[in-house]
């Protein structure tokens, strides 16, 4: 018989990545309150008075980056430190490792909102991040792939409970998906240029951002429902079978989806269909977890009507239901077609961000910081308005946007009983949302009101308790390795007991639908057919797209026209895959609340940009973009040109040997001749030659003109 061993779970660091998670949510959603209230009040944007640090364009990826990593990924590790000790029977492996984790993740998180904001970013969708912070990321995450097996290696519990085989799966993918997505070649401290180019860029991105969904919002707050959620009800999980079959199949279907987030894009037919299948088949896993989570509290309804931390749960459970029905829905070419580019989709994965993992983490926090204290909740009733608040604030910022999303597809498709668009002029589209802006803003103030009120009543709590920062424990010692198999035991109980084999089963599984995916469109050149007449970008041009990435113009303007007849008659030609051969990174967008880019060049005379960029509302009354004056202010940064074109070249751009030793020269001689067609347009300014304003009207006015048909 094993002897009984005393020892202690550490509290510190728990407590430790739950104030950060509740500090950096409210910092997060604040930010996300402000950009909401841009769209509705442009001259909100302080970059129309020369301060372009905080425009729409910069802080959305700083609120996406600070909701998902500082608030939600704060709260994945404060879950996953608790519960794994407890799982296990076992203190972390090592205190240092975990203090190293900590620091090094706020570090991250600090230096992003640094970077963000002044304009240094890759533009690809979260993973904004430069390369040097991407080689933090990878350090921290390596930490705390230590520290975590090594405490499953010295546990005192031979069984590997369900919530630590989506932590071991959390791990690896994340940490196959950073990799993968920051393979770059850098050109200096700040700049780098990413290996794959134009659609296979796309789908490395999609691969990766799909999947950033999948394996960090999804399947940790799984491990965290399996376990926290019978610890609140006091009942076991429903089905232990389902559980299974929910593990295995939703990391095995999971990683092929990506691919659904560019249908009818310029990607081969294939992949786009291979998304969507997969993404189809996504239903069954994601709503056995659902279901098994929700079945968890049969029996338990009484209780749920009276504990605030029930009902956080339940609803987050219901929205993760209906976020991964909705997204396999949209997955659907016929649905696609509608949502895709519409602020449907916004709406559709702030259910998901605010009902799954908003309200999942605060049920966590409600849970254990009177444990941490050793006290009772301050205020049941201040949890109850928390939660009542965080619910209507649901409501009032997604319902808004779901009708914003069909209004914009509805309008960008009608057509008159002439054959003409019926609302030719895209600001008209852009006009109607307003009033939805706004009641989407009122949801994320109700949000926002009932974080600060959660925080208040935690604060309050811990002040009325005193802090267990070493918590006895005792268990009965075991020699390392899995426990013996029983007799006729289920088959899943062999590999419970082993973490090795669990690591590489499911690296095996995740694997491969990203290498089917993504080895055949890097490596047959036949996927990406070439057109002679696309060449790559003048150095000016290619000085005018690091600012047009800077200043975030991707996270409002598509550049990827659409096979329908309502975006060939508003735009031009379809897209070709070919086009994008010379992209890095690509720039097809997301969400269009301005209209696509791709045939911009020559539609407009260069002045026609000039006065966009210093007042829209010059050339588009009622326009909602920022201005930016502060282009005509600063000069163009011609030091890392040289690097950019050795770069470009190392990664297959056909620049001509030693172009780099003209390259400044072959920049100024274009700029000179459109800032002399700009004084012929009756642009009045001698010095604007070298400014970024030239620059960027230099990439505008070369966008789509490679192909375009006359």
């Amino acid at each position: 018989m094993s002897r009984i061993e005393q020892f202690h779970y550490d509290n510190k660091i728990v407590r430790a990545f739950g104030i950060a998670s509740f500090v950096f949510g409210l910092v997060g959603m604040l930010v996300g309150i402000i950009i909401a209230l841009d769209l509705i009040y442009p001259s909100l944007n302080m970059s129309q008075y020369g301060i372009p640090y905080f425009s729409f364009g910069r802080l959305r990826p700083l609120h996406t980056n600070a909701v998902i990593f500082a608030f939600v990924g704060n709260g994945i590790f404060m879950g996953v430190y608790y519960s794994l000790q407890r799982l296990l029977k076992a203190r972390m492996f090592s205190d240092a490792l975990s203090w190293i984790h900590f620091w090094g993740w706020q570090v991250v998180i600090l230096l992003a909102a640094v970077s963000l904001p002044m304009g240094f970013t890759t533009s690809s969708e979260y993973a904004e991040l430069i390369w040097p912070i991407d080689i933090l990321i990878t350090l921290v995450w390596v930490v705390f792939g230590i520290n975590l097996f090594g405490t499953i290696i010295k546990r005192r519990e031979s069984h590997l409970y369900v919530a630590i085989w989506f932590y071991i799966a959390t791990w690896v993918t994340v940490a196959v998906l950073h990799i993968v997505r920051s393979f770059e070649l850098p050109y200096s401290i700040f700049g780098s240029y990413t290996l794959f180019s134009g659609v296979q860029d796309a789908l490395v991105q999609w691969w990766y951002g799909h999947n950033a969904v999948a394996f960090f919002l999804t399947t940790p707050y799984l491990g965290l429902m399996y376990y926290f959620l019978p610890k609140a009800a006091n009942r076991p999980v429903y089905s232990y079978k389902l559980s299974i079959i929910h593990f295995w199949a939703l990391i095995f279907i999971y990683i092929w989806a990506g691919p659904h987030h560019l249908l009818y894009s310029s990607m081969p037919d294939w992949v786009q269909s291979l998304g969507t299948v997969f993404s189809i088949m996504l239903i069954a896993p994601s709503w056995g977890g659902m279901l098994n989570g929700l079945l968890t509290l049969r029996g338990a309804w009484d209780r749920v009507r009276q504990d605030p931390i029930l009902k956080f749960m339940v609803v987050a459970i219901s929205a993760y239901g209906m976020a991964t029905f909705e997204g396999p829905m949209l997955s659907i070419k016929s649905f696609n077609a509608i949502s895709h580019f519409t602020d449907w989709t916004i709406a559709h994965v702030h259910v998901g961000a605010l009902g799954w993992n908003g309200f999942l983490t605060f049920a966590v926090l409600y849970y254990l910081w009177p444990r941490l204290y050793r006290t009772e909740l301050y205020s049941i009733r201040l949890a109850n308005t928390h939660f009542w608040l965080g619910t209507l604030g649901i409501v009032f910022y997604a319902v808004p946007l779901y009708f914003a999303g069909w209004t914009q597809a509805m309008m960008w498709k009608q057509f008159t009983p002439e054959g003409m668009l019926q609302w030719g002029n895209f600001l008209d589209t852009v006009t109607q949302l307003i009033p939805m802006y706004a009641m989407r803003a009122i949801g994320g103030t109700l949000f926002f009101v009932g974080t600060i009120l959660g925080v208040y009543n935690l604060v309050k709590t811990a002040q009325q308790g005193s802090f267990l920062a070493e918590e006895a424990a005792e268990a009965p010692g075991r020699a390392i390795g899995p426990a013996p198999t029983e007799a006729g035991a289920y088959w899943h109980k062999w590999i419970e007991g082993r973490p090795i084999q669990m690591l590489l089963y499911s690296t095996i599984l995740i694997a491969i639908g990203g290498i089917v995916q993504i080895v055949p469109m890097v490596f047959i050149e036949s996927q990406v057919p070439k057109i002679s007449t696309v060449k790559p970008y003048t150095p000016l041009e290619l000085e005018g797209r690091d600012i047009y990435i800077r200043e975030g113009c991707v996270g409002c303007h598509s550049q990827m026209v659409r096979p329908f007849r309502s975006e060939t008659e508003r735009y031009g030609e379809y897209s070709k895959s070919g086009e994008y051969i010379y992209d890095r990174p690509f720039l097809w967008g997301s969400k269009r609340t301005g209209p696509d880019l791709l045939r911009v060049g020559g539609k407009y005379p260069d002045s026609w940009h000039y006065n966009h960029m210093m007042d829209p509302t010059s050339m588009s009354p009622g326009s909602i973009m920022p201005a930016y004056p502060a282009l005509l202010d600063a000069q163009v940064d011609y030091s890392d040109l040289g690097p950019k074109i050795n770069a470009l070249r190392k990664l297959g751009t056909p620049y001509p040997a030693k172009f780099e030793e003209v390259a400044v020269e072959e920049a100024q001689k274009q700029a000179k001749a459109i800032a002399t067609r700009l004084a012929e347009q009756g642009v009045k300014d001698s010095n604007i030659e070298n400014t970024e304003m030239i620059a960027l009207i230099a990439y505008l006015q070369r966008l789509g003109t490679d192909i375009k048909v006359k």
